[in-house]
């Protein structure tokens, strides 16, 4: 049996910050917050966008491209992506279908005590 889900991604790179904190710290939480079904940050070895800007790791500084993986119903993504219009360095939001097939994250997750 399948379950049909959404997957939104977001990119941007691991230079970028909202406040005092990293994007990608900062959405991956917001997400939690918002009880959204799962979050995965990853890093990309090399990645340009609009900009032409390579993102790479630097010897003293990092500035690869990052995306950020979220997995819940369409609703609750769209929702919580239209929430994120006021962080500044995102890039590309795209939200495209998955069917999950089975794995121990398949199940209902137990209640977590914040």
């Amino acid at each position: 049996m399948t379950k049909a889900s959404k997957l939104l991604r977001i990119y941007t790179d691991e230079s970028a910050f909202f406040g005092d904190q990293r994007v990608f710290e900062f959405i991956s939480e917001l997400a939690r917050q918002h009880k959204l079904a799962g979050v995965t940050v990853l890093e990309a070895v090399l990645g340009f966008g609009r900009s032409a800007h390579l993102h790479r790791k630097h010897a003293l500084e990092n500035d690869r491209a990052v995306v950020i993986e979220i997995i819940d119903e369409e609703q609750q993504l769209r929702d919580f992506a239209a929430q994120l219009t006021e962080i500044p360095d995102i890039g590309l939001i795209t939200l495209e279908a998955v069917d999950i097939l089975g794995g121990k994250s398949a199940a209902e997750p137990p209640d977590v005590q914040s």
